[in-house]
């Protein structure tokens, strides 16, 4: 398992859909789709919070290390209320949807979505892989949300955000509030983020052999949904080229 997930994860750091991002056209109809998820990014952290800490009223103390609580917490203030590009407090996901004004995308499906949480606002492309990290959210046991949190996010993100900057920087797209979101997940999700999932992954998983392999195919799973998604907004992509 640990091989799959290492040959899903470098072929995902090398997608072809990063170079195709060398318009603004085609920028444009990445971020429309890959805004949602940006967003349900935050959707897969809160489900952990809720899972790890206590957010709910009356406060009662967590079954779980005080560590994994502080690692959790510290992951949730630093995607919740980052600094902007001015140093002003701001959230990923405002971020992003500032970055995607800037470059003129359309940003009124994910607002739309928002407003109504409608499904049928979600482009097509992308509804299966939001649904999916929905259900592991709301439902999938501890340690598989943990690990879908890590392999799919935390360990992978600063690896294709490295291959987008490249594109962008020598196509010299003016993007730089995308560029700075770009860069600011490279640095704090590798340097710090990642390593801090990795390790309450591996303390919910309790050197529990069967939570391991779960957990591992959680991950694997979540590298292939993004795969699939990849592939998806890839082919739209060349096909604007055509």
């Amino acid at each position: 398992m640990h091989e799959e997930l290492k040959l899903l994860n470098d072929r995902l750091a090398q997608h072809p859909l990063y170079k195709n991002l060398d318009s603004l056209e085609n920028l444009r109809t990445f971020m429309k789709h890959h805004v949602f998820a940006v967003w349900d990014f935050m959707s897969l952290l809160k489900g952990l919070q809720r899972r790890l800490t206590c957010v709910e009223v009356p406060w009662i103390p967590s079954p779980y290390p005080h560590k994994i609580v502080r690692l959790i917490n510290e992951i949730v203030l630093g995607e919740e209320s980052d600094v902007d590009i001015k140093g002003s407090p701001i959230s990923h996901f405002a971020l992003y949807l500032g970055a995607m004004e800037e470059v003129g995308a359309n940003v009124m499906p994910v607002k739309e979505f928002l407003c109504t949480q409608n499904p049928a606002h979600i482009p097509p492309d992308v509804r299966e892989f939001v649904e999916f990290n929905l259900d592991l959210a709301r439902n999938a046991p501890t340690h598989e949300l943990c690990a879908a949190f890590f392999y799919g996010r935390e360990k992978l993100v600063p690896q294709m955000f490295e291959g987008m900057v490249k594109t962008l920087s020598d196509h010299k797209i003016n993007c730089p509030s995308l560029l700075y979101y770009l860069q600011r997940h490279i640095s704090v999700d590798g340097e710090e983020h990642g390593p801090m999932a990795l390790e309450c992954m591996r303390m919910v998983c309790e050197d529990n052999p069967e939570k391991i392999l779960e957990a591992q195919r959680a991950g694997l799973r979540s590298l292939q949904m993004r795969q699939d998604l990849w592939d998806r907004v890839n082919k739209k992509l060349t096909q604007a080229q055509d």
